[in-house]
């Protein structure tokens, strides 16, 4: 692989940011989705850049990956990373398992659709490791780039994923981005789900190696200082043993964290209950959109200096 930090110098260099300050920072939303991590894995992690993005905003990891009105989702892929882009519960957005039959994405779409209703000009940007995130939920991406391949190999798929993602952060000017990151959860699968497997720790804490290498890009922006990231940080299940399917009742597959940083978000625990739902709701409102009653949307803001939003 080339060396990606080369490449982002060399955007740096040949981007020419307009002259003068903004009035007011502009509003910009940085998504990381890491598949299947436990939260207590993360915290017995070597973790620095996650655990920065803690110290510098609102956390949670009481988070409940199956909503009020969850009847019929299975504790999978699909129903959770459904919750975390739409802002829907399965009753809604009708992915209840990864097969994704019955879906209603054009009625409850990715978030991305939303922002861009409400800023056509928004560029929006889904890099993921995970093929039916592309093919199936993401909507309105001005980039939209899927690395799985056949070959079951995520540890490089997260590496190439991240660094698109740092190309794109260096080279254009993305208001909302996701990034996904799926090789926690295949290591989990292969090696078991717990805070005591050396292959599943060290999988996520190659994930945070990737995170700092992206947080490190947006600092490096010319337009940083006139720009005002939220970093959010949330997963679609955690695990037992090697499988998380079924896992209604088990508080190691459906207890999560989430992560809401940056300068706009508020400093500690979040006290209220929180849903996957949150994240893209509250992604939305930190870029100046607020939630139309016709979107249906279950999420509220959570982690922001600002008001919560509407009730579920």
């Amino acid at each position: 692989m080339p060396n990606y930090f080369a490449v982002v110098l060399a955007a740096l260099c040949l981007w020419t940011p307009a002259v003068g300050r903004a009035e007011s920072p502009r509003k910009k939303a940085l998504f990381i989705g890491i598949d299947g991590c436990r939260t207590d894995a993360l915290k017995s992690a070597r973790t620095p850049h996650i655990d920065s993005l803690i110290r510098d905003g609102a956390f949670t990891e009481n988070t409940d990956i199956l909503g009020p009105r969850s009847t019929g989702a299975d504790t999978v892929s699909g129903p959770g990373w459904s919750n975390l882009l739409t802002g829907v519960f399965p009753d809604k957005h009708g992915a209840k398992d990864n097969k994704f039959h019955g879906t209603k994405y054009k009625e409850f779409p990715h978030f991305f659709a939303r922002l861009k209703e409400a800023r056509p000009k928004a560029f929006t940007a889904s890099f993921v490791t995970w093929e039916p995130i592309y093919s199936r939920i993401t909507t309105a991406a001005d980039v939209s780039v899927v690395f799985e391949t056949d070959k079951h190999d995520y540890r490089t798929y997260d590496a190439q994923a991240k660094g698109k993602a740092c190309e794109t952060l260096a080279t254009k000017d993305p208001d909302a981005v996701f990034l996904y990151f799926g090789n926690v959860d295949e290591t989990g699968h292969q090696k078991g789900f717990h805070p005591t497997v050396p292959e599943y720790v060290a999988a996520i804490e190659e994930v945070d190696a990737h995170i700092g290498d992206v947080l490190r890009t947006i600092e490096r922006r010319p337009t940083y200082a006139d720009e005002d990231w939220l970093i959010l940080v949330g997963t679609d299940h955690g695990g037992l043993n090697k499988d998380h399917a079924k896992g209604h009742n088990t508080p190691e597959i459906r207890k999560v964290f989430l992560i809401v940083s940056g300068r706009s978000a508020e400093r500690g625990l979040i006290e209220s209950p929180t849903y996957q739902v949150d994240l893209p709701v509250t992604a939305l409102a930190h870029l100046g959109v607020a939630a139309d009653p016709k979107w249906k949307l279950d999420g509220r803001v959570v982690g922001l200096k600002t008001a919560a939003g509407a009730p579920r």
